[in-house]
């Protein structure tokens, strides 16, 4: 099972197991991609429009914030539309 762990030392540790399909951000670079599934110890990452997949550490991804997650539903939708 791949898990998130919060990064504040001052906060309670807990984890979540990042589903398939959900959006999350690496934290590494902070792009915005859908989990496409879990290999070894990483997860597979994958940008909301379609595009290559990538690695990432489970210890390296996070929960999008409230504007990373429109920004990437509507970028999604703009190219649905052909914008």
């Amino acid at each position: 099972m791949v898990t998130m762990t919060a990064r504040n030392p001052d906060a309670v540790e807990h984890t979540a197991s990042p589903g398939v399909g959900a959006l999350v951000v690496d934290r590494r670079n902070g792009k915005v991609g859908v989990v496409m599934g879990h290999v070894g110890t990483y997860v597979q990452l994958r940008p909301p429009c379609g595009g290559r997949e990538w690695d990432v550490p489970p210890e390296d991804v996070r929960p999008p914030t409230p504007g990373e997650e429109l920004s990437a539903k509507v970028a999604v939708a703009n190219r649905r539309w052909g914008r």
